[in-house]
């Protein structure tokens, strides 16, 4: 009878993990038939259900984090790969999805701690490489993003993407001619690249190579032919390798096919400045840059850049008053243009606003510290200072401008000014020594000295 009973227990218990694992298999197949249905939240519920009837297993834990993630619930997907990769250490999938959630919370270190913990089990996916590779790029780490990225392309050397993060790894390190010949293997690997493509064009622009640049922007213009800025790129491209006639017809005909025509009447009118700028034979140019500069500013997309350029126009035009209006509407638009705040200054100054020009160009000196004319423009500031009688304030900019051209004449002498008026006559005397050791005739020059001599005593 005891041997009975044990059989019929165990009986009992075996029919019921037969019938416990059917409704297990039943429910993930049901939550996998919502999922390919887009019905997230019934697979959810068949998953949870699945859960619940086996806790241990690791497969529905993983599909219910894919399909929290699929969703955007970014938190609790993480929380269910965590699980999975406990219930199966050894399994690969939950902790490549668990990285990939933490990249996409953009907290890139775990993320790549995720990911190596993954490579430790296999270390042979490529794929998997070039995710740890760009998840140490986007944490700044280029050198350790450099080495993992080369290793996903000794892994498997079509990896586009790879090359492609090799070349921004380059990009940053200085190494621009590295960097192009990475960006060219990942489109020989993948021809519709358009990143790569991109950075390619810029990289050629930068160092001058317009011929080049215009190749791959065409190129672009061929693969993404709905977008008129493609167009817009090409005609700016072609007028800075000076070919400003064809630069004008290729922006002309895009005008037809643009939906928004702003950018391309700002593309246009940059052209035609350029032109006016430049050439003497081209007396219409100045005009018709005014006229397309206007339409592109007055639409309600105009950018800061795009009012910056309409100012310009007017301020050579010699319309100064409404070329100020538009520089302070330049320098009110989001992002701004660095520039405008430069050609707001000049035109203040001109308008004789002094006030105005110097905090356009601390402005712009705030936005631009790396400008060559940088020490120019801290001596106007300087003598902006001085016209309004703030001698003290004048005193940095013009030490800022000294210090990068010692024996400038002018500055050397606004600067013994200020530091006169400031009431120090002995730093005054000493500026004025330099100063006319250069030029002992300046007229200027002697009559600060008899100024100084005079506050001596």
């Amino acid at each position: 009878m005891g041997v009975l009973a044990v059989a019929a227990v165990s009986g009992a218990l075996a029919t019921r993990s037969a019938a416990r694992e059917r409704s297990y298999r039943l429910l993930i197949a049901s939550g996998e038939a919502a999922l390919s249905s887009g019905e997230t939240l019934a697979a959810i519920e068949s998953f949870s259900g699945a859960i619940a009837v086996r806790p241990d297993a690791m497969l529905a834990r993983l599909r219910r984090g894919d399909t929290y993630r699929r969703r955007g619930d970014l938190d609790v997907a993480a929380r269910d790969f965590r699980a999975a990769a406990l219930l199966d250490p050894t399994a690969t999938r939950p902790l490549e999805g668990l990285a990939d959630v933490l990249y996409a919370q953009e907290r890139f270190r775990r993320s790549a701690d995720a990911y190596e913990a993954r490579l430790t089990l296999d270390d042979r996916s490529a794929p998997i490489r070039y995710k740890l590779a760009l998840a140490h790029y986007r944490d700044g780490a280029v050198d350790a993003a450099l080495d993992e990225a080369r290793r996903a392309v000794a892994r498997d050397d079509q990896l586009a993407d790879a090359h492609y993060l090799i070349a921004l790894c380059l990009r940053d390190k200085g190494l621009p001619e590295d960097a192009v010949a990475a960006l060219t293997r990942a489109i020989e690997r993948a021809p519709g690249m358009l990143p790569a493509r991109e950075e390619l064009a810029d990289m050629y622009a930068a160092s001058g190579r317009f011929t080049e640049q215009l190749e791959q922007l065409q190129v672009l213009a061929g693969l993404d032919t709905r977008r008129t800025e493609r167009q817009v790129a090409i005609g700016l491209a072609q007028a800075s390798a000076g070919r400003a006639e064809l630069a004008v017809a290729t922006l002309t005909a895009a005008l037809d096919q643009a939906t928004d025509q702003s950018p391309v009447n700002a593309a246009l009118g940059r052209v035609w400045l350029q032109l006016a700028e430049s050439r003497t034979d081209r007396p219409e140019a100045a005009g018709r840059a005014l006229e397309a500069l206007e339409r592109a500013a007055s639409a309600l997309t105009a950018t800061s850049e795009t009012k910056a350029l309409y100012g310009r126009a007017l301020a050579r035009s010699g319309q100064l008053d409404a070329a100020e209006q538009l520089f302070q509407q330049a320098i009110e638009r989001y992002p701004i243009d660095p520039s405008a705040f430069r050609q707001l200054g000049l035109v203040a100054d001109e308008l004789g606003q002094a006030a105005v020009a110097r905090t356009a160009f601390m402005q712009y000196l705030s936005l631009a510290p790396t400008d060559p004319d940088a020490a120019s423009f801290a001596a106007r500031i300087g003598a902006l200072s001085l016209k309004l009688n703030e001698a003290a304030a004048a005193l940095p900019w013009l030490q800022r401008a000294l210090a990068a051209k010692p024996d400038d004449l002018p500055v050397l002498t606004a600067m013994a000014e200020a530091q006169l008026l400031a009431g120090d006559a002995s730093s005054a005397r000493r500026t004025l020594t330099h100063a006319l050791a250069l030029q002992p005739a300046n007229l200027e020059l002697q009559r600060l000295d008899r100024r100084i001599k005079k506050a001596e005593g």
